[in-house]
């Protein structure tokens, strides 16, 4: 993984969860395995107030590969300073026949090698447009 000090700030971000998520749901390496090869041992992410380690990070992401969904990231703005990213963006997720839209802002630190060392986390649900509606 490219490290993000050296890397465009949307490409990296986009690329980090795309291969996070890809290798979760379709790859053969234990969930653990696939955390610690993006993330530091010592990781805490914040997301919306509730605080996830790494031991909470893995039971997190361990019912991915069950649901199988499908999903894109769409960065809508990216800044890094250091090791620091900022980002907008938006997760379009179909899991079980629905499809979500989530809005995420994003603000992380990362390691030279390109593991997250911690982030924190707003999101917000975006509605789905009715039938014949055209999006927000």
């Amino acid at each position: 993984m490219q490290p993000p000090s050296t890397a465009d700030p949307k490409r990296f971000i986009a690329d980090f969860f795309t291969s996070f998520n890809e290798e979760l749901i379709r790859g053969d390496d234990e969930p653990a395995q696939v955390v610690d090869r993006y993330h530091t041992a010592d990781i805490v992410q914040v997301a919306d107030g509730r605080r996830m380690d790494r031991e909470k990070l893995i039971a997190h992401v361990r019912p991915l590969r069950r649901n199988r969904p499908e999903g894109r990231i769409e960065v809508h703005e990216a800044i890094a300073d250091g090791d620091r990213i900022a980002a907008r963006y938006t997760l379009h997720v179909k899991i079980r026949g629905k499809e979500l839209s989530i809005e995420v802002c994003f603000f992380g630190r990362f390691a030279p090698d390109g593991r997250m060392c911690d982030a924190h986390m707003l999101t917000r649900d975006v509605p789905q447009p009715d039938e014949g509606e055209e999006p927000a």
